[in-house]
């Protein structure tokens, strides 16, 4: 019994821990609850985007990031540092300049009538995908890895 008292109370804890910290989550509209390096990344990338929603997410265990959604449906997420982890721009073009240009000229030669609607950078890769659903994975460099299609 005194075990599962034991048990109980971890577990208790463990959720108080949890919810407290999901609590701490803060949400707003304002670019300066950002870095100074995400505000520049927007100015510069989406000069005219207005902010829908910055969402800052306090982690437990792992660093502060960002998550920004604009007005026309993109979202973005930004690390602690302010450095773009994720450009989501659904169906409108990734801004040309954010993507590497090894990554640009392998999709303009390979994909032609085809633009790149979002791009995520990994630890080792990028990851991206085309506006006809087709993902490719490109190393830090740029180099081409791999393609997956939607069936």
């Amino acid at each position: 019994m005194k075990k599962v008292c034991t048990v109980m109370m971890s577990l208790l804890a463990v959720m108080m821990v949890t919810f407290s910290a999901a609590a701490a989550d803060k949400y707003s509209i304002n670019r300066n609850d950002l870095p100074q390096t995400a505000q520049e990344f927007l100015t510069k990338y989406f000069p005219k985007a207005r902010v829908s929603m910055v969402k800052t997410d306090t982690h437990l265990l792992r660093p502060t990031d960002y998550d920004v959604k604009l007005v026309n449906g993109t979202k973005i997420e930004f690390n602690k540092k302010g450095q773009w982890t994720s450009v989501d721009c659904k169906t409108k073009e990734v801004p040309e300049g954010i993507i590497l240009k090894p990554i640009r000229t392998y999709v303009k030669k390979n994909f032609p009538e085809t633009f790149i609607v979002s791009i995520e950078k990994k630890t080792t890769y990028f990851e991206v995908e085309l506006n006809d659903g087709v993902e490719l994975k490109f190393d830090r460099l740029g180099g081409f890895k791999s393609m997956k299609m939607d069936d």
